[in-house]
């Protein structure tokens, strides 16, 4: 998500305080009542915006330790289908190789 939303509207918002604060004390009261009723609105849109962002780099920053245990998942989503079942099965093959074959199995039955 691009930051430029919050970065303009803030700057919209600091830019009218301003403007309003200097026609205030210049005594500019049509400059003054302009920007004294788009201030209210932009600081809110401000704020809001500040607190979607803040909101969603916390999600991310949450999500992010989950999402690398997982990585293998999602390159093999990325890869395609047939590359995908591919890299599946050579993990289950890790996996197969790693565990200790059972007492049963006939490989490891030792004639008597």
């Amino acid at each position: 998500m691009s930051h430029r939303p919050v970065v303009l509207v803030s700057g919209l918002a600091v830019g009218d305080y301003l403007l309003w604060n200097w026609s205030l004390n210049a005594n500019h009261e049509v400059i003054a009542l302009v920007s004294g009723l788009t201030l209210p609105p932009l600081a809110l849109v401000a704020a809001s915006l500040l607190v979607l962002t803040v909101m969603r780099l916390l999600a991310r920053g949450a999500r992010a330790p989950t999402a690398r245990r997982g990585a293998g998942h999602a390159s093999a989503r990325r890869r395609g289908p047939a590359r995908a079942a591919a890299g599946a099965s050579a993990q289950a093959r890790q996996e197969a190789s790693a565990r200790p074959a059972s007492a049963d199995s006939p490989s490891r039955r030792i004639a008597a």
